[in-house]
């Protein structure tokens, strides 16, 4: 697991420099015929990716985008009228049973389709009408961490293909923030023994962040054992905030921006009532960086003004998240490559 998030900077290179030319092609095809209305299929670390592509594509596009409901295709077998849609299917192993089944359904009802996994020769690969490969290389690592940010980095792609207001230049920084975060890692380690004892936590954000949440807590819920609940800072206000108390555990993403004033109020709740937090920012947050107290703080991280601060943070603030629960895991004496019960590839109908 640690290998493999160290291998991130290179794996996001490969797969937008791979991938630059059909994406140019891919916004050309769209210009003449864009969707009206995108649903997006997923599990697991994928559908929290897919979460991240919802408020990505919404905020830069305008087109509105749901998240399909599997279960609605392969238990009632319902038929959808998709025609006018582009239906994404995500997976990284392109294997994912039902998630084959939404996208076939969604090619027979009309939709226009794209599949981004990170196997080539996978089913999913060969049912969709587009693909955007994920060029991570093999994933042995039960727990994805390249993969996930590699999907990131494809939904960036689409987000452009679609005729968002990015750059690919933009795009191009992001490696060397994720550099630059991987710096943390002694930081990190550091941190993560105050915590070896801890069974639950919270991990809260909001915003284009939100997606983090449920992948960070999904980390230390399969190799740590810890039972993370995720919320974003608004529903955490309307009745789970009742939990905080001393010494209880919040994991909180605060990049600057539109979620910086939610994220400030929320960690000075969290501080009135003792409870233990761990802010994840970068340096040009100088207000959260002056009032957290323990706070893991990323350098190089891409803003544009000409867009929302916090839209390029979602990749470089994962990767200091993924180092803790790979070093809380080691403190805890276990083995995050072996969580128990889990297999790599998970085939659900």
């Amino acid at each position: 697991m640690l290998e493999e998030i160290r291998q991130q900077p290179s794996a996001l290179e490969r797969t937008l420099e791979a991938e630059a030319a059909a994406i140019q092609a891919m916004r050309q095809r769209f210009t003449g015929k864009r969707p009206k209305y995108i649903v997006l299929a997923a599990r697991g670390t994928s559908d929290n990716a897919a979460q991240f592509a919802r408020y990505l594509i919404e905020i830069t596009t305008g087109i509105p985008v749901s998240l399909a409901a599997p279960s609605i295709y392969t238990l009632y077998q319902a038929q959808l009228q998709l025609q006018d849609a582009l239906v994404v299917a995500v997976s990284q192993s392109g294997e994912s049973t039902d998630i084959n089944l939404v996208l076939e359904s969604a090619a027979r009802a009309g939709a226009q389709t794209v599949a981004i996994t990170n196997e080539a020769e996978s089913t999913m690969a060969r049912l969709a009408q587009e693909v955007i490969l994920v060029r991570a290389g093999r994933e042995l690592s039960v727990a994805a961490t390249k993969t996930y940010t590699g999907q990131l980095m494809a939904f960036y792609l689409l987000a452009y293909a679609l005729g968002a207001p990015l750059s690919l230049d933009h795009l191009r920084r992001i490696p060397a923030s994720v550099e630059s975060a991987l710096a943390l890692y002694p930081q990190v380690y550091e941190h993560a023994i105050r915590y070896r004892f801890m069974q639950h936590a919270v991990v809260v954000g909001r915003g284009i962040n939100y997606a983090n949440v449920f992948e960070f807590a999904l980390k230390m819920m399969e190799t740590c054992y810890v039972i993370a609940e995720r919320f974003s800072i608004a529903d955490f206000h309307h009745g789970p905030i009742a939990m905080l108390e001393r010494d209880f555990p919040v994991f909180l993403f605060a990049p600057p921006g539109v979620a910086s004033d939610s994220a400030a109020g929320l960690l000075d709740k969290a501080r009135q009532l003792h409870a233990e937090t761990l802010v994840i920012t970068d340096a040009s947050n100088a207000a959260m960086t002056a009032v957290a107290e323990r706070k893991l703080v990323l350098d190089g991280v891409v803003h544009d003004a000409a867009l929302p601060d916090d839209l390029f943070t979602p990749i470089p603030y994962i990767v200091p998240a993924q180092l803790f629960a790979a070093s809380l895991a080691e403190h805890k004496g276990l083995d995050p490559d072996a969580p128990r019960t889990l297999s790599k590839v998970t085939k659900t109908i």
